[in-house]
């Protein structure tokens, strides 16, 4: 009688399970009991029992080459994004595992026996139906769904560490290569940006701190940088598939794959969106991308131009920021005794002077200006403007901005703010990423230099391609938009 009730629970908990299953898979009991033919197909012992490693004769067979969880959690042969299951054989997705699923019926045709629950992560054998519980599956759980411990998370900027592939290949976590699925470089350097603002990339590398947020944007982007910083992958590379899925759907297809997009304006609508649903949709809550990435600019419009038009006196406004655009001095016409374009340079300290509350912006529409810094944000954003569009093409400034990677002290060059005892507030920032663009305007392409602190060393980053490179080699590329970090006194 005992044995009877064990088997009832555990019949109750298999029917539990078994809510996984579509309803054009789940096949009626006393149809089942109707047919003798479909007896020899049935899984044994329906997810009744667990066996370890040993007892399972099909462990031999996992191919961890083939695994690949960077796209699409879909069944390859329905596109349901419900109760997927990869074959641990072949890679493959799957729907379901009970009789008649996608993933039984794919157990039955190739052979292959061995599927794990992408949801859970559970490992079941198929078509026997019951679930395997081995150690030796960890490592596929830990690509499948990175974890970062807060010891691990503390001393990310100390690790020295390589990773190794399955294929021998040698990789630093947190500076691997992405993708480039048609045009899709402008977004994936702005991840690798991202991802040098160590408290965003924290928040985004601990689930439980958006585990509530329902947003596709804000899930797939901590999954892509989780499996960017996973010091256990089978490859040395990822793909941003789902996340730039989520892109296209959340911004309404304004940022594609197959379509060349401005990092600049995909930053800016990444940080407000990520900010938006992170807060639930409300906009004056704090974030962790305001708390890192907000600053404060005082604008004065002086009378009878722009918004001040029909007043007498300037207007004075204060406008939050998350980027400063500077203006490059227009580039020369004329060639060299060589014929050759001359190269003009600035340097970032003049034209940063827009900013000084005395330099005059003049502009039809909005008036004439003037700026003033009155918080700085602990990271600097800075967007060096080299496109301008017209009617008919984009034109590109080849101006070379010339740049400190260390100790930028923006008090030498703009008044910057002071704390309440009058003691300015610290104003000094260094260099941690550079986003540059090479080419001609509309068919370039984008790179990214990134600084890694733990080496004191430089990379850049252009798609899967990640080499190291000297600083300055840095100062001379065409650079486009900056990360700065604030120095802390």
């Amino acid at each position: 009688f005992k044995t009877t009730i064990c088997e009832s629970v555990s019949m109750k908990r298999s029917r539990e399970e078994d809510d996984e299953l579509n309803n054009n898979t789940i096949v009626d009991d006393k149809e089942e009991a109707d047919s003798d033919d479909d007896d020899a197909y049935r899984p044994r012992a329906r997810a009744s029992k667990i066996r370890s490693g040993v007892e399972c004769p099909y462990m031999d067979t996992i191919s961890r080459q083939s695994l690949d969880f960077d796209f699409e959690k879909c069944c390859s042969v329905s596109l349901s994004p419900i109760n997927v299951y990869a074959c641990l054989v072949c890679g493959k997705y799957y729907q379901g595992r009970g009789f008649k699923s996608h993933a039984y019926t794919h157990s039955l045709e190739f052979s292959h026996h061995v599927f794990m629950k992408l949801e859970t992560g559970k490992v079941y054998c198929l078509p026997d139906g019951y679930e395997i519980s081995d150690r030796s599956l960890d490592d596929i759980r830990k690509v499948l769904n990175p974890t970062s411990t807060d010891l691990r998370l503390q001393l990310l900027d100390q690790d020295k560490a390589w990773s190794r592939s399955l294929e021998g290949i040698d990789y630093m976590p947190g500076l691997i290569g992405m993708n480039n699925m048609k045009m899709n470089d402008y977004a994936n350097v702005v991840v690798q940006t991202i991802m040098r603002i160590n408290p965003i990339r924290d928040f985004f590398l601990r689930p439980e701190t958006h585990a509530k947020c329902k947003s596709p944007l804000v899930k797939t982007l901590g999954e892509l940088l989780r499996k960017i910083w996973n010091p256990t992958n089978f490859k040395g590379q990822v793909s941003p598939h789902e996340f730039l899925q989520a892109v296209m759907a959340s911004s309404k297809k304004k940022f594609v794959i197959e379509k060349q997009g401005d990092p600049v304006d995909f930053l800016l609508w990444l940080l407000n969106t990520l900010h938006m649903d992170i807060n639930d949709g409300k906009m004056k809550r704090p974030s962790v991308i305001h708390d890192c990435l907000q600053g404060e600019i005082q604008v004065t419009t002086e009378k009878g131009t722009g918004k001040a038009k029909e007043m007498t006196e300037d207007l004075v406004e204060k406008v939050p920021f998350l980027m400063l655009s500077l203006d490059l001095p227009p580039a020369p016409l004329y060639k060299d005794s060589m014929e050759k374009n001359i190269i003009p340079q600035v340097q970032l300290y003049l034209i940063l002077q827009k900013f000084d509350n005395q330099l005059v912006d003049d502009n039809i529409k909005l008036g004439r200006r003037r700026f003033l810094i009155t918080k700085l944000p602990k990271f600097l954003i800075l967007h060096i403007k080299r496109f301008t569009k017209n009617n008919f093409f984009v034109e590109k400034n080849p101006t070379i901005v010339n740049f400190p990677m260390k100790n930028l002290e923006l008090k030498d060059v703009i008044p910057t703010p002071e704390g309440k005892d009058g003691t300015p507030l610290p104003s000094k920032y260094n260099l941690v990423a550079n986003i540059c663009h090479d080419g001609k305007p509309g068919d370039g392409l984008y790179k990214v230099h990134i600084h890694r602190k733990s080496e004191d060393m430089w990379y850049e980053i252009q798609d899967l391609n990640v080499v190291d490179i000297l600083p300055q080699q840095v100062v001379l590329s065409e650079a486009y938009m900056q990360v700065y970090e604030l120095q802390q006194a």
